[in-house]
């Protein structure tokens, strides 16, 4: 397995344990967590997106998650994060352009939901540790009806 796999299935892990905080610090401090809306190469300085969150958006996300203040998240939402056909597609000094297939199954209040689509990643290397500089979340679905997005994908 390699270095950018474990990391990613890392990642998944830490969102199915609802450890937010322990998956925020796999992000950059300039990171951005984006979730375009309509179609995938949108400007989202332009057009609306699902979400469009810096590190300081991501990281009171996080806080709201953990507070019990995330109304929309009671009760809490159980998941089951898989990733599939990770590929390292490119390599620009410290920064590697990773691509990747999910689907995420999600119960909450007596419901199971799939979300499906692809992930766009930009990683970093800092200190020797990859972490996360773009998350790119592309739902197959996000020109439909999303219902409760109030998950971290």
């Amino acid at each position: 397995m390699s270095e950018v796999e474990r990391f990613l299935y890392t990642e998944a892990a830490l969102l199915d344990a609802r450890d937010y905080s322990g998956w925020r610090k796999l992000f950059t401090p300039d990171a951005l967590y984006w979730i375009p809306s309509g179609a995938d190469d949108t400007d989202p300085n332009r057009e609306v997106s699902i979400v469009h969150d810096n590190a300081q958006f991501l990281a009171e996300r996080v806080w709201r998650l953990d507070s019990g203040l995330a109304y929309a998240q009671e009760p809490r939402s159980r998941t089951a994060h898989l990733v599939t056909n990770i590929q390292v597609v490119a390599e620009h000094r410290s920064e590697l352009e990773v691509h990747a297939a999910f689907l995420v199954a999600e119960y909450r209040s007596g419901r199971q939901h799939q979300h499906a689509g692809h992930y766009r990643y930009r990683l970093r290397r800092d200190g020797g540790e990859l972490l996360i500089a773009l998350k790119k979340v592309e739902l197959i679905n996000n020109d439909g009806l999303l219902g409760n997005l109030s998950l971290l994908i």
